[in-house]
């Protein structure tokens, strides 16, 4: 046992608290519970999710969550009913012990079926320490290093339960356990909350691509926005656009002088559907506007973007003059694979100016093309206001992880 008592080190702090807090061994604070000592599983054991029990495995701890899918393995209740020790609970803190993602682990939350572990984690149930704030600790760089102090194997690292209950943790009293606990569990339902409305956001926007737009040998989309109707006209691309291809400056010509001009290649050079500086060159051989859509002609081919400057366009992408109706065409050409019939089956993947500029696409009224180019940009704007807020807070919980606990 540690009786050692040292000042807590904190960057920042929950108002209202200061003082001393103890250090003490995790095997004073929870009880340890892993598969090492009961009768393990075999192939006979796993059944249909109908008659079984959950059985929680490593691939189930996904950036310090608890992930369910689809395939995960059950295993019979009589198997279950001989380890009453390992039966996991809501407020259990699942740990893994062995393999890749040692050290890995995640409180369980919202569980509404039996469960259990694969010999590859432990069951952690908390009795002294309140486990929000132990499913935070578990999380920062003093207990990782502890991991990596005392683990064995080599292509298959290992952490012994013994081991593990000699993590040192640092615990303020249990007020500040609580108040600690409670700022993550915030932030962390915030997270959530986010991702979960952009992956509604996300899929919205695939499924109107798909319905806001004609299907094969169909004059009108499934779903249209309110006041337009009459049939969409099939136009050539190039008869409603206007189509620049790239061409390579020479290699010697290259810099990366950002007074120089932008040199956009290819995918390389777009994140986010923006073209995003990334080289830059002295010679120019020809130019895409601000504005104009970029679109990939060689491997990855039909990904799209737009750029905010003028820049140089090498061989690896042409350059569109269209309005976001044309846009959102072309995102949906790429979703739909329109390009796979011009690239498949070549060593090199890419189209050609002809496929391009040929490229049969459907358009409706200039006034109805504006409202649907308005729709997907609102949409796109929501996305990246998510993906934004997303970034913020993951930044701000690790700063905490970083600053609260040294």
């Amino acid at each position: 046992m540690i009786n050692k008592v040292t000042e807590l080190k904190l960057k920042v702090r929950n108002k209202g608290y200061s003082g001393e807090v103890s250090r003490k061994l995790l095997k004073e604070l929870v009880s340890l519970n892993g598969r090492i000592g009961f009768r393990g599983y075999t192939k006979n054991d796993i059944v249909e999710r109908s008659n079984g029990v959950l059985t929680y495995s490593p691939t189930n701890i996904v950036n310090n969550k608890i992930v369910n899918y689809k395939n995960d393995t059950y295993i019979s209740q009589d198997k279950y009913k001989e380890s009453p020790e390992i039966m996991v609970k809501n407020n259990d803190i699942l740990f893994v012990k062995t393999g890749s993602t040692l050290g890995k682990s995640a409180l369980v939350r919202n569980l509404t079926e039996p469960a259990t572990i694969n010999p590859q984690l432990i069951v952690i149930k908390t009795i002294h320490v309140d486990s929000d704030y132990l499913a935070v600790y578990l999380l920062t760089d003093s207990i990782q290093k502890q991991v990596f102090q005392v683990k064995i194997g080599g292509a298959v690292p290992t952490l012994t339960e013994t081991e593990i209950g000699k993590f040192v943790v640092k615990l303020p009293p249990l007020p500040e356990q609580t108040a600690i606990g409670s700022l993550f569990r915030t932030l962390d339902d915030l997270l959530a909350s986010y991702k979960d409305n952009l992956t509604n956001y996300q899929s919205l926007k695939v499924t109107m691509l798909s319905k806001m737009f004609p299907k094969v040998g169909q004059t009108v989309p499934e779903i249209r926005l309110d006041g337009f109707e009459g049939e969409w006209e099939n136009k050539i691309l190039s008869e409603v656009t206007n189509i620049t291809m790239g061409q390579s400056p020479k290699s010697e010509n290259y810099t990366d002088n950002p007074n120089d001009y932008i040199l956009v290649q290819g995918n390389a050079d777009i994140k986010d559907k923006q073209v995003v500086p990334r080289l830059w060159t002295t010679e120019v051989t020809k130019m895409a506007e601000i504005g104009d859509i970029i679109l990939t002609v060689r491997a990855p081919v039909g990904d799209i973007g737009k750029t905010d400057y003028n820049v140089v366009i090498g061989r690896g992408v042409a350059a569109i003059k269209g309005n976001d109706f044309i846009f959102y065409t072309l995102e949906k050409m790429k979703m739909t694979g329109f390009w796979n019939k011009f690239s498949t089956g070549s060593t090199f993947e890419s189209i050609s100016s002809n496929d391009i500029k040929e490229a049969i696409i459907q358009i409706p009224t200039l006034e109805e093309q504006k409202a649907i180019g308005a729709y997907f940009s609102n949409l796109d704007n929501l996305i990246v206001a998510h993906q934004e807020k997303i970034s913020q807070l993951e930044t701000l919980k690790k700063k905490l992880l970083q600053d609260m606990f040294i």
